[in-house]
């Protein structure tokens, strides 16, 4: 089933709901959406035992994209879909989508445990450092419409893709279309650290593997699959 939620600030956001069973969110990286194969093939995967609810991005698919964006407003999101999967769900967050998964639980959402796939965070002092002007850069980038740009520079200073293969993916017509999400990086790289910090300056910094760590962070444990009846 196909349906729309209305997100805080009005921005309307598509999802698809699967199966039936405990209430499961899948929340994408930057550049897919719900019809990517991906998830898409998860949540097949899960329908049998779980209800799922496979949503767009703000700006992608079916969802609405209320400027200016804000890491808050995906957020309120994902609070949205979690109200319409019942008031609570276990949520499953890929790549960027895992960043965003975490600011969530921290900021109190009633998930009640969650998976995270590849968060885009650097806590180790081994990651290949980037220049400390990097979220800055890329903002920059971002604020004055040059999306593009701020794409290439980030994978290839961020997630270390080949210069030839990011020509490659510029001039794919689906990825030049995602392009204003993946630079939304930018944003979450001023905002809450993300691919910024190595762990030493983390922790002095407390900003992010020093937030997810700490205390006052929520517990939350993954999830088993019962088996098929």
């Amino acid at each position: 089933m196909t349906a729309m939620v209305t997100s805080a600030d009005g921005t309307r956001i598509g999802y698809d709901r699967t199966g039936d069973g405990p209430a499961i969110v899948l929340v994408h990286g930057a550049f897919t959406d719900k019809t990517h194969p991906t998830l898409a093939t998860v949540a097949a995967a899960l329908a049998p035992w779980f209800r799922v609810f496979n949503y767009d991005r703000r700006g992608r698919g079916e969802s609405g994209d209320t400027r200016p964006y804000a890491v808050e407003r995906e957020v309120e999101d994902l609070a949205a879909v979690i109200a319409a999967a019942g008031g609570s769900a276990m949520v499953f967050g890929g790549s960027s989508g895992s960043g965003l998964v975490l600011q969530a639980a921290f900021g109190g959402l009633p998930i009640t445990r969650l998976a995270l796939w590849e968060p885009p965070y650097h806590v180790d002092e081994t990651a290949p450092p980037l220049s400390p002007d990097f979220a800055d850069r890329l903002g920059k980038l971002v604020d004055s419409g040059r999306a593009g740009d701020a794409v290439a520079m980030f994978m290839t200073e961020a997630a270390q893709v080949p210069t030839e293969l990011v020509a490659i993916m510029r001039a794919d017509p689906v990825v030049a279309g995602q392009r204003n999400h993946r630079a939304h990086a930018g944003v979450r790289g001023r905002r809450d650290g993300t691919g910024q910090r190595p762990a030493g300056r983390a922790a002095r910094d407390g900003d992010p593997q020093r937030r997810w760590s700490s205390p006052a962070a929520p517990a939350r444990h993954g999830w088993s699959m019962p088996e098929r009846q």
